[in-house]
């Protein structure tokens, strides 16, 4: 299931073949770089962006590539498809030759590794943000920390390598990364909370409850959203469509913190009331657009 986006950025590198990871596998190179179609090159160079930078042994390239056990002619198979990579890198402006891709993709001792310039992977653009947002969270800035965590979610362009087959590494990975995303996305709305933009939250969190039926936290987020927004009825509704989610589903009972706030609405606590709402005029158009 996709998460909705938010927007989407590709990774600035200067003069240098950028790449992405996070949606469908891409390449730039003052313009898309034609990459292999062949599926298990595909997963190779993926299988080396998500370790750019550091030296992947050829055994990991052999269980990526053939978890069931590798044929004899494996070793061989993975030399041809870096030599195909290499074109295709060769035909990038930044690269330019074949001598100079193998510097790009270069062997090492028993593997290879992909040199990628700083900024030139979305992935590592990323860590930077999420870097950021671990900053602004101990400053205890919560507009900055809004700001850098819809920056790190709009580096998705889709689901993480949505294009290519993954085998153990990648599966792992992907799911990794996948998990990465919804919690930078609950934190996000968490802030968002906080700082009173519960009626732009309301379209985002009726998406991803519908996608997540038995996700607690987002049903907490959205139920808190509808409260704050004078929307009793519905916030108690999203209450008992998770209930019997939980129930039909995993057979069990909303946790003792939902049950709170559910309570909490009935009585209309305090407690659940947030800020004012900001004016929308003051919002940044990714949020508009939330």
């Amino acid at each position: 299931m996709e998460i909705p986006l938010v927007g989407h950025a590709a990774p600035r590198s200067g003069d240098s073949t950028r790449f992405a990871v996070l949606g469908p596998l891409t390449a730039w190179d003052d313009g898309a770089v034609e990459l292999p179609t062949a599926p298990k090159t595909r997963q190779l160079l993926a299988l080396l962006l998500v370790n750019a930078n550091s030296p992947v042994p050829l055994e990991a390239c052999l269980d990526e590539l053939w978890p069931s056990g590798a044929p004899r002619s494996a070793v061989q198979s993975v030399h041809t498809r870096v030599f195909h990579l290499r074109q295709a890198l060769a035909a990038a402006p930044s690269v330019g030759s074949l001598e100079a891709a193998k510097h790009t993709l270069a062997t090492r001792p028993l593997g290879y590794r992909l040199r990628v310039a700083r900024g030139a992977l979305d992935l590592a653009s990323l860590e930077e943000s999420l870097e950021e947002a671990r900053l602004a969270q101990a400053a205890g800035d919560d507009r900055r920390l809004s700001t850098v965590l819809r920056a790190a979610l709009g580096l998705w362009r889709g689901p993480t390598l949505v294009d290519v087959r993954p085998g153990p590494q990648l599966q792992a990975a992907v799911a990794g990364l996948e998990e990465r995303r919804l919690t930078a996305l609950e934190q996000c709305v968490e802030t968002e909370l906080r700082l009173g933009l519960h009626h732009e939250l309301l379209f985002e969190l009726g998406s991803l409850v519908a996608q997540y039926p038995t996700h607690e936290n987002l049903h907490a987020q959205y139920m808190i959203a509808l409260y704050r927004s004078g929307r009793v009825g519905q916030a108690l509704e999203i209450y008992h469509l998770l209930r019997e989610a939980l129930r039909d589903d995993l057979g069990i009972e909303p946790s003792p913190r939902i049950r709170r706030i559910q309570s909490g609405i009935l009585t209309a606590s305090p407690e659940l009331s947030g800020p004012a709402a900001r004016p929308r005029a003051g919002l940044s158009s990714d949020l508009r657009g939330a």
